[in-house]
């Protein structure tokens, strides 16, 4: 491989500066980098941005060396622009700091000593371009270049510009960095500069200019902080997302060291694009001996990018003619909820309500208040109903998660620990696993099983979606804005019909509040259904996929795809609907009221209802939520009451309960509608055609009549 002609490579980049155009909306000439140049030269500006993508456009083997020898660059390019400065400085600098102020002093008694003006007395006492400079090169990536995973960042990219994605797992304070150290001498009054490339930098012990020699009187020197010059500096700790690991390794980190206008970009729990240079880093003295052969790498940002606004690449993409083909579907809510886990038998209402948790309802702020718009969801039910392989799903299809366990979590790793910094010495906070899931899910595992004090850090998370803190001295507030999907056992391994619900649940009404659904699967044996259940799990156990039937699953990444253009929806419950979700509330309270209901029933069921019809008008892509989306989240709340309620078959049929409500609606007139009693049964979670059967029923055994055009129920 040839050598490159680095002055040719200047005389290019000039060129490049000076001539590079782009055409604005109006179609005049805008010069993008001539713009910048005279920012930079007024002190209007601090960083200066070359992007990859202009020269490749004009120069593509220039840009290609860029990339290849990025540190080499980075300096040249410095260079280049301040050689260019002055042709683009039209005024006088108004805004001066106290480094312009020390050099002019420092001039002005060069020219009052007969001297010229910058020849110092040793010409390592010239100053450093570092020191004189107010600007910092940064190179902004190619577009058409791909992000490497951490894990994939090795050897060869040292040196090179790569571009990676990672959560912030920790991130330190904007700490000043020395960037050029100026001493003065004891004895003879000389400054000498030493500009520090590294972490670590050794003073020199005495001075040597001239007059010492002379004198042979070696001075000590002194560190004049205000002619010393100091840059911003920050270290990011950034993880591997969880997709990227393989089963079986633990997540990859990677030190990010952060300078100047890049500072200040992130927080704990973003996730975020970060393009810069890899490079070794190189300890001196005692750590050095300690560390023996073995170098630390980190990445020395040029650009840092959060991805929490713009999500990742292919969830902004537009749906294609075919993916929108293949979701044109009258019933599509069902068809997406039988999509999830499609492996998995059966459990229709938990899979629609675990549909509505990925869509989420829509937050609300009134007047400061939060008012969240996430869904929380609880799964209880006897071992061996598949309730940690539906956590174990909805972990891989939603875009942001994480899936922990009730015993393997402790409230420290659920929400945030306090460490001390290995780089700075000071005490700093480490996001734990609902931080990192900031705006995604998190899946808990055998909840039951954590320990009280830990399942209280949880209870803020749940309703305020923040974390408040006070340890060893910070106090803070970290955005936990997170969907909790937990999963847990009853007391004693499996439900007990003969205890209360207190006794089996063994959770406190504090916590179970707070979720807006609380679902209890149990195993009851039936034989036509343990007949299919054991027909279809052989199947999927013989073909691994789930059996033909009447619809095609969804692929796992066009839900994800939907999912993420349903969020983009902001819908609103119109005022004329206002009046029958009050009433359905009112009617949930008495009810509850009057059976002794023992699931705590409360204004945050109203809020659930709300934030499930949201979710349904989202999954409709409609801006206004509908009465249909109101009667399904009513029908959900209530299936998930009724599952907690133990009701023994033998004792009372549908078709009982059903005659009680329509006797209910009846109260002491005679005549009752049939379209009234249909919506309150179907709110109830009956199906229309059980209550047709109901009325049928009861028309024979003359216990009332039904008009002509069945429209009236008359009590005989």
């Amino acid at each position: 491989m040839a050598m490159r002609d680095y002055v040719a490579d200047k005389e290019s980049f000039k060129n490049f500066f000076l001539e590079f155009c782009q055409t604005d909306d109006e179609g005049g000439k805008f010069f993008k980098y001539s713009e910048q140049l005279s920012k930079l030269a007024h002190r209007e500006q601090v960083a200066f941005v070359v992007d990859l993508d202009d020269l490749h456009e004009s120069n593509e083997e220039l840009a290609a060396a860029v990339m290849k020898n990025t540190r080499r660059y980075t300096n040249m390019v410095s260079d280049v622009v301040y050689e260019m400065l002055p042709d683009f400085k039209h005024k006088e600098v108004v805004a001066k700091d106290v480094l312009d102020v020390y050099i002019e002093h420092r001039i002005m008694l060069e020219a009052r000593n007969h001297r010229i003006p910058g020849e110092m007395r040793d010409p390592r006492n010239r100053y450093p371009p570092e020191l004189i400079r107010r600007f910092e090169v940064y190179f902004k990536d190619m577009s058409t270049s791909k992000s490497v995973p951490i894990r994939d960042v090795k050897a060869e990219h040292i040196g090179k510009l790569v571009t990676v994605r990672g959560i912030v797992t920790r991130c330190t304070d904007v700490k000043p960095l020395l960037v050029v150290a100026t001493y003065s001498c004891s004895a003879c009054g000389a400054e000498t500069y030493q500009p520090v490339r590294s972490l670590q930098f050794t003073p020199p012990p005495a001075c040597t200019a001239e007059e010492c020699r002379i004198n042979k009187t070696a001075g000590q020197l002194h560190l004049q902080t205000r002619g010393s010059r100091f840059q911003k500096f920050q270290e990011l700790k950034i993880q591997e997302h969880s997709d990227q690991v393989p089963v079986g390794h633990i997540p990859r980190q990677l030190s990010v060291y952060c300078r100047g206008e890049v500072t200040r970009r992130a927080q704990p729990g973003d996730h975020i694009a970060v393009t810069g240079v890899f490079l070794p880093l190189l300890n001196s003295g005692f750590k050095q001996i300690m560390q023996g052969l073995l170098s630390d790498t980190y990445l020395e940002a040029h650009s840092v990018t959060c991805l929490n606004q713009s999500d990742e690449g292919e969830m902004t993409e537009a749906l294609t003619e075919e993916e929108l083909a293949e979701l044109a579907d009258e019933d599509l809510y069902s068809r997406m909820a039988r999509s999830l886990a499609p492996e998995i038998y059966g459990h229709e209402d938990v899979k629609k309500a675990l549909l509505l948790l990925l869509v989420g309802g829509v937050d609300k702020r009134p007047n400061g208040m939060k008012i969240r718009g996430n869904i929380n969801i609880c799964l209880m039910g006897d071992p061996g109903v598949a309730k940690s392989q539906l956590l174990n799903y909805i972990d891989r299809l939603a875009p942001r998660s994480q899936y922990t366990t009730g015993r393997g979590s402790s409230g420290v790793g659920l929400t945030a620990a306090v460490l001390k910094d290995p780089f700075t010495g000071e005490m700093m906070l480490e996001g734990g696993a609902l931080v990192l899931a900031d705006q995604g899910v998190c899946c808990i595992d055998e909840f039951d099983k954590m320990a009280e004090n830990d399942r209280t850090a949880i209870h803020e998370v749940m309703e305020q979606q923040t974390i408040s803190i006070a340890k060893a001295g910070i106090m803070t507030c970290l955005n936990a804005r997170v969907s909790i999907l937990a999963a847990a056992n009853p007391a004693y391994g499996r439900y007990n019909p003969k205890r209360s619900i207190e006794q089996n649940i063994q959770l406190p009404a504090a916590l179970l509040s707070r979720f807006d659904l609380l679902w209890l699967i149990r195993d009851k044996p039936n034989r036509e259904k343990d007949l299919e259940l054991a027909k279809h799990i052989a199947y999927v156990h013989q073909h691994s996929s789930q059996p033909p039937g009447a619809t095609r699953a969804l692929r796992m990444r066009l839900v994800r795809r939907y999912v993420a253009l349903t969020r983009r929806k902001q819908p609103i419950v119109p005022r004329a609907l206002a009046d029958y979700i009050v009433s359905s509330y009112v009617e949930l309270r008495r009810e509850a009221r009057n059976a002794r209901d023992t699931t705590f029933t409360s204004a945050r069921n109203l809020l659930a209802i709300l934030r499930l019809s949201t979710a349904l008008a989202r999954l409709r892509l409609s801006d206004v939520v509908e009465k249909e989306d109101v009667s399904e989240a009513i029908r959900l709340v209530e299936m998930s009451k009724q599952s907690l309620q133990h009701v023994d078959e033998n004792v009372q049929s549908a078709t009982d309960r059903i005659f009680a409500i329509v006797r209910d609606l009846a109260g002491s007139g005679q005549t009752v509608k049939i379209a009234d009693v249909i919506e309150r049964c179907v709110d109830k979670g009956f199906k229309p055609d059980q209550v047709d059967a109901c009325i049928e029923e009861y028309e024979n055994l003359n216990v009332w009549q039904v008009n002509q055009v069945r429209t009236k129920i008359t009590f005989m």
